[in-house]
């Protein structure tokens, strides 16, 4: 038997490797996407993987994919998972998945693996993924079936002298790519407990944080960040640099407490300096350039794409609809924000659009003013007049 396992280097897929062997008697294959790791070695995770016994390894910058592909799509959609959440980890597994079936399918390999446990959102999103793309590759994940804790996962990987970057004094489970960091476990499931300074890494402590505010310019081309304070940037790259710039600042750090999936309340810290920015500032382009019945309506659709990317489903025919209406909307999202940074907040301070709704002659209160104010005492008492015949009516 032959497994594609996507590997990380950390504890779970390590141990995956070597319980494949034993329990499967299978070949491993191992697969690494780099999607913004952070310290992330692509040649020493292949090394280790071959010596814990994977027959095959591969490993692939796919940034540049995950930026155009994933969160520029996110990005349009205004993608938070209940108003909080910036889809981090779960735009990087469709990914992943994208590239298991196509190893799995080079390889002639039986079956695929993935590291995620029974309670988690993850094991839904690698899952509907392959079985979308191939639905004749059988899935295995361990983690569901040995059903080990932390501590005895660490204690599994001593014993059979795997190297592991976890301890048990530090029992944090941790996933990183480009558009966010997710932190879980260990002292952060007591709700009571403030997290740690040793929980963030990319954010400095807002008290901390520089005591003079920043400002930046940030531009965005129907709907999409283009540019950084004047200057055209990859979408990697303008990423990296806004999540320098807000980690400086303090500016990303969520603690939220969410409903995964499987039913179960989670509580999660995130650091998301880059989304934090990119996402408020193309919210404030889009007040500017769509009409309220457009950002009213949008509300409703940005909110359900980013439920179905939580919950696993970015092959479900209903998201392809929903982008329809995300895409055709974003042709008039152009434009600049000028943005203040300033310890752990983000502020829009200035926005201009070529393609702006607002109307100074309309929206002044000078001399320039060009609003018929006569017209809306008819207005009101036809606006007001559903609410007026009820109130009679109870009176009587």
């Amino acid at each position: 038997m032959k497994v594609v396992l996507a590997y990380s280097g950390g504890l779970d897929t390590s141990i995956c490797i070597r319980w494949l062997m034993e329990e499967y008697r299978a070949e491993v294959v191992s697969l690494t996407l780099e999607v913004g790791q952070e310290e992330s070695d692509l040649e020493q995770i292949e090394e280790k993987a071959r010596e814990l016994g994977a027959v095959e390894t591969y490993s692939i910058d796919a940034r540049e994919e995950f930026v155009n592909e994933f969160i520029n799509p996110s990005i349009k959609a205004n993608g938070f998972y209940e108003k909080v959440y910036p889809l981090s980890t779960a735009l990087a597994r469709p990914l992943i998945s994208k590239y298991l079936v196509e190893i799995a399918e080079k390889e002639k390999a039986d079956a695929v693996a993935h590291g995620s446990t029974g309670k988690g959102n993850d094991q839904v999103r690698f899952e509907l993924a392959v079985r979308a793309l191939n639905p004749e590759l059988d899935i295995i994940a361990p983690a569901r079936e040995w059903d080990l804790t932390r501590d005895e996962a660490v204690d599994y990987a001593r014993k059979h002298d795997i190297p592991v970057p976890v301890k048990k004094k530090s029992p944090y489970s941790i996933d990183v790519n480009l558009w966010g960091r997710s932190v879980e476990a260990g002292p952060l499931e007591d709700l009571a407990n403030e997290p740690g300074e040793e929980v963030y890494s990319w954010t400095t402590s807002p008290e901390k944080a520089p005591d003079k505010p920043e400002y930046i310019e940030l531009e965005f081309n129907e709907g999409i960040p283009s540019a950084l304070n004047g200057e055209e940037r990859s979408g990697v790259g303008l990423i990296k640099e806004l999540n320098r710039l807000g980690g400086k600042h303090g500016i990303g750090r969520i603690d939220t407490v969410e409903d995964r999936l499987v039913g179960i309340k989670s509580r999660e810290v995130y650091e998301c300096p880059a989304a934090s920015i990119i996402l408020k500032a193309h919210s404030d382009l889009e007040k500017l350039t769509l009409s309220r019945e457009e950002n009213l309506f949008k509300e409703i659709v940005d909110s359900r794409w980013s439920q179905m990317v939580y919950f696993g489903q970015w092959h479900e025919p209903l998201k392809s609809d929903l982008e329809a209406f995300i895409n055709e909307s974003q042709r008039v999202v152009s434009g600049k924000l000028r943005m203040k940074l300033y310890k752990g907040n983000v502020y829009v301070t200035g926005r201009e659009s070529p393609n702006s709704l607002y109307d100074l002659g309309l929206a002044t209160y000078d001399r320039g003013d060009r609003f018929d104010h006569r017209l809306a005492e008819g207005f009101v008492k036809l606006w007001g007049l559903p609410s007026e015949i009820a109130a009679r009516k109870k009176m009587r």
